[in-house]
Order: structure tokens, then C-alpha cells, then sequence
């Protein structure tokens, strides 16, 4: 009789055993769902399709921008054609026509001549500008997008737009006009300028410039330049002042003035 009651419980217990695994989860994940299901919930995730150049600080998208400009410039459609791949470029760093516009993260072609007065008009705040700088417009300028492209990693890269004095206007009275800027897509911050001012250059101070432009800008201090050499560039008014770049890279910022035509300009490179 006691081995019969044995043999019943230990038959039960592999039975319920048996049952559990494999009713168990099926009813698990009912109950489960019936707490999700109709509710609200909140999940952070990580967006996988945001660019990283969302996420460079301003000296490394200053630096990516420097190492483009003046390079090879392809179109945004040569890139996406199978005949040509980035390792058939020229060169680390590359400067696309965006022909397919702002990718809806960017400024529109309707904002960035008010955007670039914005700028403009806190550049002048700042002490970087003389208030004698008058406004752009669509009449006027042509207003060109831009990506800036690290070849070998793709995904650093910086869009800008390049503001520029139209050709129609080349022959026109150009004092006290922005001659062409570059300006950064996302926020509208002005990374590098030309501009005709009554300005001479014993009027200007570059170390107050390069301060005032360099916080506005958000990067960090940055170090002397230490050649003095004045073949540098075609005229003989500038100072150049260094920035840290990505790794041991570094750009070089210049702020200068071509005297005849009154020229103040601020480049990177």
C-alpha cells in the first residue's frame, strides 16, 4: 500500500512538472501581455538612424568642415551611383553638393536668409562685424547646400550652407556687403565670412575677434600659431591661431584684411 502512495506522488509530481513546462510560459506570457496590452508605456531607446555628426562637438565639426573645403567636390547623386564608391575618391575628406536639398533636420532654403541675418546681426552684438553690414537676400545672394564628408568614416560629417554674393551682383557696388559666409545647417552659426567694411586694419583686433567668435562657436581656447611667415597668405594682414581638432588634427583659423578693397575675412583651414 505505502509503495502504491509512493508510486502515486511520484507520478504526480512529474506530471505537474510536465505541466508546468509546457503551460507554464504560454500562460506566463498571457498574463504578461494582459499587464501590456491598452497601456501606455515609455521606452528609451537609441535612435540607430541619427547621424553622428549630431553628436561631434564644435571643434571635431570644425575640423571635419576644414579638411573638406577645397577639396574634391562631387554631387550627392555621384555618390549614391554604383560606378563611383568612396574609396574611388581623391583625398580623406570630401565637399557634396546636397542637389536633394535638406534632409528635414536641416535649415530650409525658405530660412537661411533670415537665418544668416540672425547671424549676421549677433557676429555685429559680438564686436566681429561693424554694424555697417547690411542684410542678405534672396535677390542678391545664392544660398548653396553643402555636406562635408570624412571618406573613411562617412557618418562624421558636418552640412553647411555656403551664402554667396550672385554673380549678377559681381559688377555692383559691394561696400559693406557679406561677399559669402558658411554657415552651419543645423544651428545657423557662422563658421567662416568675407565681408567689404570701412574698416582699416589698424581698426581691428584679431585676439578680440577670434575670443568673441571662438565662444560663440562654442569651441575651445585655442593655442598660438607659431610661424610668422608673411607669404602665408595674399595679403599681408592676418593672424593665424590654432585650434584642436579630431585626435592630433588641428584647424587652423585665420582672420584677416585685404587692404584696396576693405576685406575683413574670417576662413578656416
Amino acid at each position: 500500500m505505502n509503495n502504491t502512495l509512493r508510486c502515486l506522488a511520484v507520478f504526480s509530481t512529474v506530471a505537474c512538472v510536465i505541466a508546468v513546462s509546457i503551460w507554464g510560459p504560454e500562460t506566463l506570457a498571457k498574463y504578461k501581455d494582459r499587464g501590456i496590452l491598452n497601456q501606455p508605456n515609455i521606452e528609451t531607446v537609441e535612435q540607430a538612424g541619427e547621424g553622428y555628426r549630431y553628436q561631434m562637438n564644435a571643434n571635431e565639426k570644425l575640423y571635419i568642415l576644414s579638411r573638406c573645403l577645397g577639396t574634391q567636390m562631387v554631387s550627392e547623386n555621384d555618390l549614391t551611383n554604383t560606378d563611383l564608391a568612396y574609396e574611388d575618391l581623391e583625398g580623406s575628406y570630401v565637399f557634396v553638393r546636397k542637389y536633394n536639398g535638406p534632409s528635414g533636420k536641416e535649415i530650409t532654403d525658405e530660412e537661411i536668409y533670415a537665418t544668416c541675418n540672425e547671424g549676421l546681426e549677433m557676429l555685429k552684438t559680438l564686436g566681429i562685424l561693424p554694424e555697417e553690414v547690411r542684410e542678405v537676400n534672396a535677390a542678391s545672394y545664392d544660398a548653396t547646400l553643402y555636406s562635408a564628408i570624412d571618406v573613411l568614416e562617412p557618418r562624421n560629417n558636418v552640412v553647411v550652407w555656403k551664402m554667396e554674393l550672385s554673380n549678377s551682383q559681381r559688377n555692383a557696388n559691394k561696400a559693406n556687403r557679406l561677399i559669402d559666409a558658411c554657415i552651419d545647417a543645423d544651428d545657423g552659426r557662422i563658421y567662416e565670412f568675407y565681408a567689404r567694411t570701412s574698416l582699416a586694419w589698424g581698426e581691428i583686433d584679431t585676439d578680440a575677434i577670434v575670443e568673441a567668435w571662438r565662444t560663440y562657436m562654442g569651441l575651445s581656447a585655442p593655442s598660438a600659431y607659431e610661424s610668422d611667415n608673411p607669404l602665408l597668405e595674399a595679403t599681408p594682414y592676418f593672424k593665424k591661431y590654432v585650434f584642436s581638432g579630431m585626435g592630433e588634427g588641428r584647424t587652423i583659423v585665420t582672420v584677416g584684411y585685404y587692404e584696396g578693397i576693405n576685406e575683413l575675412f574670417l576662413k578656416i583651414s
